[in-house]
């Protein structure tokens, strides 16, 4: 008989668990509570782009999921708009160039072959940048993709091999049998599996506190503007050195004032819109944009590029981005629960790690050797601020 697994989450991560279990034969539902990609998947913007990486597991997981990009249309059966233009990191004050060169200094330990580029060979491979840029980085495998293409293509090819997708089913609580999770309850329905993964992002530790347990992810809000349509603008993945600052600086993530948080990240999508952000904002569940915030990433993009003034904002929109204390995921099975898995907390890192993660997820789940060392990524790294 079939091993039963129940997916809840129908994002990018959900959706490509359910997929790559359904190829390795199981009986898999997925469970979501809305529709697919209507949470964080949905209120992103494009990039898989390693540069943004600190070197580590996280980067090793992206570099891997990277190569499984490459050949997932021709996969999935789907266009997902995927694109390897590459990438740079733009550093405009001498405190941005240290930094930045300190990283990539790591990054390249790490392999990952980044070059560094002075303000004119940086305004060569882009034109359009201001005068007063110091420099950037560039590497050339940096790619994107359409996130919203990619979790309806991962949740129709699971569906084609016979997965379920459950739509408009919020769960509400685990069913358990001792210690062990045994299956879900939607509204008065109750599902039983042999094994549940709860990949819910910034949602995870509402539905585990129903077993009392206490999974460390908050929501991170992040502020992004489209532009109205414009002819090739940005020919590649573009972060402000402030950005960088604010995902990777413990004194910037921990600053009260979420004006701190802004920097550049801009990307062009296929129609032409410019997805331009972004923020880091610790504000609870809360999806409204706050006018502040758009003000200073328009200040930002229009400071790095000038001709923007001159361009209109159709809309703001906001998603959140599930935030754990050290900045990977947690993936894998929980310690004292039995049939419990958890694949969230990827923060703005889902986009990238998504193929990878429900690889990584089926490999574990059907006793495979995933040939990666999953322990810093188990929630049991969090011991001291877990219980059960």
């Amino acid at each position: 008989m079939k091993q039963k697994v129940i997916v809840v989450g129908g994002g990018l991560i959900g959706t490509s668990t359910a997929y790559y279990l359904s190829k390795e034969g199981i009986d898999v539902t997925l469970v979501e509570s809305q529709d697919i990609a209507s949470g964080t998947s949905g209120a992103c913007d494009k990039a898989i782009m390693m540069q943004s990486k600190a070197p580590g597991p996280v980067l090793d997981l992206a570099l891997k999921s990277a190569l499984m990009y490459k050949g997932l249309e021709e996969e999935l059966e789907a266009d997902l708009e995927y694109r390897e233009g590459g990438g740079m990191i733009l550093f405009e004050t001498q405190q941005e160039l240290e930094a930045i060169h300190r990283l990539v200094a790591r990054q390249r330990e790490a392999g990952l072959d980044v070059q560094l580029l002075t303000r004119d060979e940086a305004r060569r491979r882009q034109p359009g940048l201001a005068d007063h840029i110091l420099g950037s980085t560039w590497w050339d495998h940096d790619a994107e993709v359409n996130p919203l293409l990619v979790s309806f293509a991962f949740a129709k090819a699971a569906q084609r091999m016979g997965a379920i997708i459950r739509l408009g089913a919020k769960v509400t609580k685990l069913l358990t049998d001792g210690d062990r999770i045994v299956g879900i309850e939607c509204a008065s329905e109750k599902m039983y599996a042999d094994l549940v993964i709860v990949a819910m992002g910034v949602w995870t530790p509402q539905l585990l506190k129903s077993i009392n347990l206490d999974v460390p992810i908050i929501p991170r809000k992040g502020q992004i503007l489209v532009s109205e349509r414009l002819p090739d603008f940005v020919n590649c993945n573009v972060l402000g050195g402030a950005y960088i600052a604010a995902k990777m600086e413990k004194k910037m993530a921990e600053s009260s004032n979420p004006i701190d948080s802004v920097g550049l990240s801009l990307g062009q999508t296929s129609s032409g819109t410019l997805l331009i952000g972004g923020s880091r904002e610790f504000a609870g569940y809360d999806f409204q944009t706050n006018v502040e915030i758009s003000r200073a990433i328009s200040k930002a993009a229009t400071r790095v590029f000038p001709a923007l003034e001159q361009v209109r904002i159709l809309r703001t929109f906001a998603g959140l981005r599930p935030f754990t204390p050290d900045g990977k995921p947690i993936l894998g099975p929980v310690e004292g629960w039995e049939g419990l898995f958890l694949a969230a907390g990827h923060e703005g890192d889902g986009v990238a790690l998504s193929p990878i993660t429900g690889k990584l997820l089926a490999q574990i789940v059907c006793g495979m050797d995933p040939g990666i060392d999953v322990s810093p990524f188990l929630l049991s790294r969090f011991q001291s601020t877990v219980s059960v």
